[in-house]
């Protein structure tokens, strides 16, 4: 049986200044799930293989993945290869936004009281509400009648 060494080789992921190329970060809104992955570069966003705009074709999702990068003006500053299950497009975006943001926060600890007040950090907990028995739905009823 192999032998256990007590210094085993440290994940590739962590802080750019000690010489890692790539953080990784998880996102969660809703039902999905980004799992995010930032690297020094020019800007350039890929979801899934295909392009922001080719795989989010409505401007205002863009715009909220978008968001926590401009906000700490770091948008032309990395990379960022992300994988999204789960969900429909605006949790998948929602997902996206949280990952990116705390990738960022890997990157740069200085930049969480930016993120923090513009709720990025925050996983958002509203969810699809459990349908209840004898019920239609969650909150609609059975029509009543009279008689």
């Amino acid at each position: 049986m192999p032998e256990m060494t007590a210094t085993a080789p440290a994940p590739s992921v962590g802080k750019f200044p000690s010489g890692t190329t790539v953080l990784q970060a998880t996102g969660r809104r809703k039902e999905a799930v980004a799992e995010v992955r930032l690297k020094p570069g020019q800007g350039r966003l890929v979801v899934n293989g295909r392009t922001l705009e080719n795989y989010f074709p409505r401007p205002t999702l863009q715009m909220v993945i978008r968001q926590p990068m401009a906000t700490t003006q770091t948008a032309a500053q990395y990379d960022c290869v992300a994988h999204v299950h789960g969900g429909g497009l605006s949790g998948q975006a929602g997902a996206l936004q949280h990952g990116i943001a705390r990738a960022l926060l890997l990157a740069d600890p200085a930049l969480r009281s930016t993120l923090r007040k513009a709720g990025f950090l925050t996983r958002d907990p509203r969810a699809k509400e459990r349908k209840k028995y004898g019920q239609k739905g969650a909150r609609k009823r059975f029509q009543w009648t009279k008689r």
